[in-house]
């Protein structure tokens, strides 16, 4: 359900905005909704801070703390500061040691030498140069050229010339190092123990973790009152906000202005505002929040909460779509284990209820349906409750038969909203041409038979469309709009009824690759050891497969038949933003 809100304009004097908001804040119940945009220096510090903080916490999570700190730090500002900086050192180290590896890589092959020493023979003409020649080139080399070679890879030569005048010759020249081979890997080595001991000093600041997630928390909320501040409107001497809160909350709001002699004004959402929504479902319905968050979806306040369809036609359609009671098992263990293993440190404790409840619609369908771990492998001696549920045939009508449930339910509910008004009469029309699409779709696909008074509900039902989509306006006008809307949306509602097809086909395919796998399987039994362990091998594969794929198939189908079709229908367009009172 979607808790009625009270939108609330606030008066007070500009030089109480600051203590107004922190009153609204220890309140806790006003969302607020902000009239001019929040921007200035202060803003801006405040997210500069909120950026180095986060930047120490990425380079701090990346390493592993032994104790967790449990303290607070007396100076955040400084630590964060220290971890970016020991950071940027760390990074500058690894950059430097990289290069310094990839130098002393190449130079092994030149030798051990001081580049100092060539440098001061250069001045008593002395010329010492080194260059990668061809092997075959070497002979061009002038007489008066004393050539050492110090290598040779893949047909070039390393060599050093000396000479008494400057050298220049059409070959690769190799610049000097910086400092000789023997120096370098010192130098590394003293690089390596700093880097360590960096590392060492990062890793032990790293504990200190859960105090800047605290500092973290303290700077949202700090910025969250400044941006109420600053957003409020300004009329001469007065500054004033506007929010909304749960009608529930109105008296406890209402006192607490009293007491603070604030001027406030009290009315209903307009359909213009941009009101928060608020979701307060029963417990059992409620398991569904954990998987509305992971998909960032959220009704709009004018909208409809369709929490309690949705998980309805979820277990529904993740029953169908696993199908088979063998792999509801491993999911409700692997829940069981999960919650055993993680439980404690998983804040969405519904998400573990919602997981019993699809291992269970799985099972039950499974069960149904004689599926356990596909169905080839055991024909004789494992049976199921319900054999239509074999029969192709049968399952694809149910499809069928679901879609049009499905988005009946969406049409008659938006029925009862409309009453008394004229304009709930199409919508009954729309439900006869569901079941019209339901009957041609057995026709089409399945070559049933099409009934004889499919035609009365068809016609019933588009009469009803044309005549009541917009009644109220003049007969040529209203009829004409009726008709645009039937053939915009005729075509669209078989194929909605159809595409419940893909429970059969998914749910089908599952049965397939586990069946599939088995008889692989079975060509390697009973030949000795080794041919088992192929054979479990092949078993396991094929059964993860399927556990993996599972879950997959019902994000992909059974939650967009809900979000998708049904939505549509129901004219639900996800459109809502969380309610997030400003509290401390």
């Amino acid at each position: 359900m979607i808790v009625p809100m009270k939108k609330v304009t606030l008066i007070v004097q500009a030089k109480d905005k600051e203590t107004t908001i922190e009153k609204l804040a220890e309140l806790g119940v006003l969302h607020i909704e902000h009239l001019q945009e929040p921007k200035g220096r202060e803003l801006n510090l405040l997210k500069e801070e909120m950026q180095r903080l986060e930047e120490a916490k990425t380079l701090l999570s990346a390493f592993s703390p032994s104790v967790r700190g449990k303290e607070r730090l007396l100076d955040g500002k400084s630590f964060i500061i220290q971890v970016i900086d020991l950071g940027k050192r760390i990074k500058d180290l690894k950059e430097y040691t990289y290069r310094l590896e990839e130098e002393i890589k190449f130079w092994e092959t030149w030798g051990d030498f001081e580049p100092e020493i060539i440098k001061e023979l250069e001045k008593k003409n002395i010329y010492i140069r080194l260059y990668q020649i061809p092997l075959r080139e070497l002979k061009k080399i002038p007489e008066d050229i004393v050539i050492k070679e110090i290598s040779s890879q893949k047909g070039m030569v390393n060599c050093l010339l000396i000479s008494r005048k400057e050298i220049n010759f059409p070959f690769k020249k190799i610049p000097l190092p910086e400092m000789g081979l023997g120096k370098m890997k010192r130098v590394l080595q003293e690089k390596k123990d700093l880097l360590l001991s960096l590392e060492k000093e990062m890793r032990e600041k790293s504990s200190f973790l859960p105090a800047l997630e605290e500092i973290r928390v303290e700077l949202e909320k700090e910025k969250e009152l400044a941006e109420a501040k600053i957003g409020m409107g300004e009329f001469g001497p007065l500054s004033y906000l506007r929010g909304y809160l749960p009608r529930e909350s109105l008296e406890k709001f209402l006192n607490f202005s009293r007491e603070q002699a604030w001027g406030i004004l009290i009315a209903d959402p307009s359909p213009e505002d941009s009101v928060p929504t608020l979701l307060r479902n029963p417990p059992w319905i409620r398991i569904l929040d954990p998987l509305f968050r992971f998909l960032a979806i959220l009704p709009g306040y004018e909208e409809l909460d369709i929490s309690f369809w949705f998980l309805i036609f979820l277990c529904l359609f993740f029953g169908i779509l696993i199908g088979d009671a063998g792999y509801g098992m491993v999911y409700l263990v692997l829940t069981f284990w999960a919650k055993r293993k993680w439980g404690e440190r998983i804040k969405e404790k519904a998400l573990f209820t919602l997981f019993y409840l699809l291992s269970f619609s799985a099972i039950l369908w499974g069960i149904f349906s004689g599926t356990i771990f596909g169905q080839a492998w055991h024909p004789h001696f494992i049976k199921p409750l319900l054999p239509p549920l074999r029969n192709d045939k049968v399952v694809q009508n149910f499809c069928f038969f679901l879609g049009a449930l499905h988005l009946s339910i969406a049409h008659f509910w938006k029925f009862l909203l409309k009453l008394p008004s004229l304009f709930s009469f199409a919508e009954l029309g729309w439900i006869s041409i569901l079941w019209g699409a339901y009957f041609l779709a057995r026709m089409l696909i399945l070559g049933e038979i099409l009934p004889e008074f499919v035609r009365v509900i068809f016609l019933l039902g588009v009469s009803l469309v044309v005549l009541f989509t917009h009644p109220q306006k003049n007969i040529i006008k209203g009829w004409g709009e009726g008709m645009g809307a039937l053939f915009l949306n005729l075509v669209s509602n078989f194929t909605d009824v159809v595409s419940y097809i893909r429970l059969f086909a998914v749910g089908l395919a599952g049965v397939a690759i586990a069946d599939s796998f088995h008889s692989i399987a079975l060509d390697f039994a009973g030949r000795g050891f080794f041919s088992s362990l192929i054979t479990a091998f092949i078993l396991i594969l094929g059964h993860t497969l399927n556990l993996l794929l599972g879950p997959m198939s019902v994000l992909v189908h059974g939650v967009r038949l809900n979000l998708l079709e049904f939505c549509n229908h129901l004219e639900v367009k996800w459109k809502g933003f969380p309610y997030q009172p400003l509290r401390k």
